[in-house]
């Protein structure tokens, strides 16, 4: 049986190397586009967080504090008297680049107070990926809304620390 056809050795490595090569090159593209999905859910998250800080003290009408941790990766929304925190842990990977607007000094967080009846702070928080991406989750004291947008360019971790 001489006359039957198949794969040599040589083909089937000549077959790997390519499949790898394709890999290999594809791999930093696909990489970067989950650690950029990662940064928009984390920053969508830290968005209902504030919505919902919002929404708390316009209906329950009681104050809410608000600490955003750069250290730990944390923002925490809390009533005064510590009852019903809700937690945002940012995952590994992502961390809060700054919160703007930037304060005197080597801040490593910050505590703000939601009260009914006043307008909210416009505030923002950075998130930033290891890759250097960034996203802006702020709050816009005129509609009292949470929005997620890319920062200009002239935000830098540098310039808010």
């Amino acid at each position: 049986m001489r006359g039957e056809r198949g794969l040599t050795i040589l083909e089937m490595l000549i077959v790997v190397m390519i499949v790898s090569l394709l890999v290999g090159l594809a791999y930093p593209s696909v990489g970067a586009g989950l650690d950029s999905l990662r940064l928009r859910a984390e920053a969508d998250r830290a968005a209902a967080l504030l919505t919902q800080a919002m929404a708390r003290v316009e209906r329950a009408q009681l104050p809410m504090e608000l600490v955003i941790d750069r250290a730990a990766g944390v923002l925490l929304l809390r009533d005064p008297a510590g009852r019903q925190p809700r937690e945002l842990r940012l995952p590994p990977g992502i961390r809060v680049a700054a919160v703007l607007p930037p304060a005197a000094g080597g801040e490593t967080a910050r505590l703000l107070l939601l009260a009914p009846g006043e307008p909210f702070p416009g505030v923002g928080v950075v998130l930033a990926n290891a890759r250097g991406q960034r996203r802006l989750v702020r709050i816009d004291p005129l509609t009292a809304m949470a929005a997620v947008e890319t920062p200009p360019e002239s935000v830098s971790e540098e310039g808010t620390q």
